[in-house]
This record gives structure tokens, sequence and C-alpha cells, in this order.
């Protein structure tokens, strides 16, 4: 089956509704054979995907940099720990060795991976799928923001095809394995 990266909020203040949506992927993509590559944290939606994962019987694999071992937050449950020194080294490992990406609700570090993967698939520099899983419309005004874009021509609309908006994880991790090509 295929690693899957999945990239979310890793904090501590959260309403219970995304912490529980982040257990249920991890154990859904458990029940279907993947394994979870993660930002490697034990805290916030990152720790209960991967604490999802593991319950179900599934495979872990986080990827964190130093910094935020030494805060004390890497999850140390996983099944494999990788170190990195910096949080782009961190991407870099995450994209590698993911097949294909999910991402959930999270701010402004969840942005940024998403848009790190989504503009190294555009760039073709992978083809790997990536997928929005956005069950209550947290990614709404940001998806009718880049529409607005590619109105304007600023992303090309065959760019903004390259991610899947899914509305539950089963249809997320449908569109990952009619798409994906375990590496």
């Amino acid at each position: 089956m295929a690693a899957i990266g999945v990239f979310c909020a890793s904090s501590s203040t959260l309403e219970q509704k995304w912490l529980d949506l982040a257990t249920r992927t991890g154990q859904e993509l458990a029940a279907r054979g993947h394994s979870l590559v993660s930002g490697g944290g034990c805290v916030g939606m990152m720790g209960a995907v991967a604490d999802g994962t593991r319950a179900g019987g599934g495979h872990t694999l986080g990827v964190i940099p130093q910094s935020l071992v030494d805060l004390e937050v890497a999850d140390l449950a996983s099944d494999e720990l990788i170190v990195t020194d910096d949080m782009g080294a961190r991407k870099n490992i995450m994209i590698e060795r993911s097949d294909a990406f999910i991402t959930l609700p999270g701010g402004l570090g969840t942005l940024d991976e998403l848009f790190e993967v989504w503009t190294t698939a555009t760039l073709d520099l992978h083809r790997k799928p990536i997928v929005l899983l956005d069950p209550e419309g947290f990614y709404d005004g940001l998806l009718g923001w880049l529409d607005q874009l590619a109105d304007t021509a600023f992303v090309r609309t065959s760019a903004l095809d390259r991610v899947i908006v899914a509305k539950s994880i089963s249809s997320a991790l449908d569109a990952i394995e009619e798409r994906v090509t375990p590496g």
C-alpha cells in the first residue's frame, strides 16, 4: 500500500472535533493498509493522526527538526523517527518518503507544507496525488481566493486541478488509491 504524508495542525488548543478528525484519518489509513508519514510531532492533530494510525496497527514515520525535539514535542512512539537539521529538510524528506498527501485543517505550517507539495507538483517535480480533506468547508475561503487568482492569470487552472478536494476521509483515500503508484 501507500505511504501517505499527512499535513495538519500541531496546536494543543484545538476543538475536539479536529482532533477526532485526525484520529479517524489515522485509523482509516491503517485499516486500508497504508502507512503514515507525519511531521513527527506528538501534539495536536499531528499527534492524533499518528496515534490513530498506530491504534489501527499501521506503521508511522515521523520527520521532525531537532529544534522541535528540543522542545519535547517529538512523537517518540513513532515506528521510525527521522530528526533533521531544519524545517526545509523535514519537508524534503516527507515529500520524498510519501506516495501521496492529505492535508487536514491547519494553520501556517500546514499551508506551507500544502503549498510546497502543490508547487512542486505543478513544476512536474513529482506526480503524487494531493488531497485537501475539507469536511466542513474549512478551506472554502482559500479555494475561493485561488479561483480568483486563476481568473486574473496569476495561477493556471491546471495548477488548481492538481489538488483534489474531498469532503470525507473515505473519499480522500479513495481518490489517492485511484491515483497512487507506491514507490
